[in-house]
């Protein structure tokens, strides 16, 4: 069994990832330091040396690994999502958590985190809010199709994030902590 956290960047899926993995008294894993780790590099520096279709292929490599560990919460990077065989993978693994939030709230987020600046190249080379709207719109029926639960993060604390999460997780997947 493992909790997939979905959801554009600086919704807050590696903070509240990792609270509801100690919560629950499972493992916690990020998907894309596991993606830098692997290449020994950042994942700015795969985009710009070998391309998005290798980072994906990356990606998807990880994201099968760690779902197949059970009694595991995987965060995601926002576009694991764009594979058919990625989101199938996450389904069956177990509940899949999309993270929300408006878009002027992820911008300012992004904006507030140097490491989200450094690591993540920009995937449209507009500005932040309009780059935000833009690939939001290409994922949303995406994030639609994975989703069993989804959570809106606007102007909440992590603590009440995982505390709606919990209270809206099937039974069974809390049976088996």
């Amino acid at each position: 069994m493992a909790i997939t956290i979905i959801g554009y960047r600086g919704t807050g899926k590696t903070t509240v990832g990792a609270l509801l993995a100690q919560r629950l008294g499972w493992s916690f894993v990020d998907t894309d330091p596991e993606v830098e780790r692997l290449a020994g590099k950042s994942i700015a520096e795969i985009f710009a040396e070998h391309g998005e279709p290798h980072f994906r292929h990356l990606e998807t490599s990880v994201l099968s690994e760690q779902l197949a560990r059970g009694q595991i919460v995987v965060s995601t990077g926002g576009g694991a999502i764009l594979s058919d065989s990625n989101r199938e993978a996450m389904k069956q693994a177990g509940p899949v958590v999309w993270l929300t939030a408006d878009v002027h709230v992820i911008a300012d987020r992004i904006s507030r985190d140097p490491a989200s600046q450094s690591r993540r190249p920009s995937l449209s080379g507009s500005d932040p809010v309009s780059e935000i709207q833009e690939v939001l719109s290409r994922r949303l029926s995406l994030y639609n199709d994975a989703a069993g639960i989804i959570v809106a993060t606007d102007h909440r604390t992590p603590d009440s994030i995982v505390d709606e999460i919990m209270i809206r997780l099937p039974e069974s997947t809390l049976s088996a902590r």
